[in-house]
């Protein structure tokens, strides 16, 4: 009778064999978090997370990258209305200092042949009868936009220049980034100048321009434009440049070709010249007939 009721009981389904439940011990109440504990721990991670969130908010608010004003940019108080109001020369004048403050500079007059370079600036002895009539010395002229002549420095042979512009608020497409088209003529001008003064006639006129914008030039900074002579024959010049910021990151590229007009003959360039800037005459060491060599710089 035992036997048969055993198996019965081994032949029975397993799912009908009930197992005792784990016996549980206060041990294993005890190593898991409190019912009280949960809010507080939520608490502190949300007090965490605001904190660093706050934090980080306010460190770009105060300090902003660069590219996060192309996004978003600021509002910000457009140029003086009059380019002539004192306000408005106390700000071209605290420009002029930093411009003659900038380290690069500053390491262009010092370099070994800083001798065989010349410095002017363009439309300093511009008629004001023609500045009214022009864009970059007339109608963009002033605080906000072009504050200050460009400074240039070039080659006595004209091979190479180097020119310093300080560009405006005023002067953007994008807010806070200047305006491309801007770029193309402060580009056009300076590359004008190495060309044309590789002409015979010292007159010329754009015949092409080819430019590729690598990175946004961000406004209120000065931007240095390097030019050099690629090729000249003749009545054509081929010229290039970039522009690049003070750290030399490359923000725009050029290369263009200038040609004298055959009328030139019949022009008169003292203009040209006036609105380009002509360098001093070149300074030379005296020489003493007597012994033949020249004095010392002392």
């Amino acid at each position: 009778m035992s036997s048969s009721i055993l198996r019965t009981a081994l032949s029975a389904p397993q799912h009908r064999l009930r197992r005792p439940p784990p016996r549980v011990t206060s041990r294993l109440f005890s190593s898991g978090p409190s019912p009280t504990s949960r809010p507080r721990t939520l608490l502190r991670t949300l007090a965490f997370l605001t904190t660093v969130g706050l934090g980080a908010y306010t460190t770009g608010a105060v300090f902003p990258h660069p590219y996060f004003t192309f996004i978003g940019p600021r509002p910000a108080p457009g140029p003086p209305a009059d380019p002539d109001s004192s306000s408005s020369r106390a700000y071209t004048a605290s420009l002029e200092e930093s411009l003659q403050s900038l380290p690069l500079l500053h390491s262009l007059r010092s370099e070994p042949e800083a001798d065989e370079w010349y410095e002017v600036r363009p439309y300093e002895r511009f008629p004001e009868d023609r500045r009214v009539n022009n864009l970059t010395a007339g109608a963009l002229r002033g605080p906000g936009k072009l504050a200050l002549r460009p400074l240039v420095r070039s080659r006595y042979d004209e091979s190479e220049a180097v020119v310093m512009v300080h560009v405006g608020r005023g002067l953007c497409g994008h807010d806070g980034i200047i305006h491309g088209g801007l770029l193309a003529t402060l580009l056009d001008e300076s590359l004008a100048r190495t060309a044309i003064n590789n002409l015979p006639h010292k007159i010329g006129v754009t015949a092409s321009l080819s430019i590729n914008y690598r990175s946004p030039t961000f406004a209120d900074q000065f931007i240095v434009i390097k030019v050099r002579l690629d090729e000249k024959n003749g009545r054509k010049a081929k010229v290039s440049g970039r522009v690049e910021d003070l750290k030399g990151n490359l923000l725009v590229e050029a290369s263009a070709t200038f040609v004298q007009p055959k009328y030139s003959s019949m022009l008169s360039n003292s203009v040209v010249k006036q609105a380009m800037g002509e360098p001093e005459p070149r300074k030379k060491n005296q020489v003493l007939l007597s012994e033949g060599i020249p004095p010392s710089v002392a």
